[in-house]
């Protein structure tokens, strides 16, 4: 994948998102209805979600930075 490539799109999602983490429950909003969060929550029983994740009491976030390189990494160009 192209660095420049990986690099613009994490700038426009940290830009347009104005928070260093994002809620679980809020992956959906964040990628435009790509995500979702029980799939998110498989993800991580799994072992092959994002890194850098966090929990807060009973709620999960991840690092945005994180979470896009882990959503670029997985996409597949039809």
């Amino acid at each position: 994948m192209n660095c420049s490539f990986e690099k613009s799109k994490l700038d426009l999602f940290k830009e347009n998102w104005g928070a260093p983490y994002v809620a679980r429950h809020q992956v959906a909003k964040f990628s435009g209805g790509l995500l979702n969060p029980g799939t998110m929550a498989n993800h991580d029983c799994k072992g092959n979600g994002p890194k850098g994740n966090i929990r807060i009491g009973r709620n999960i976030a991840y690092n945005v930075e994180e979470l896009i390189t882990w959503m670029i990494n997985r996409v597949d160009f039809l």
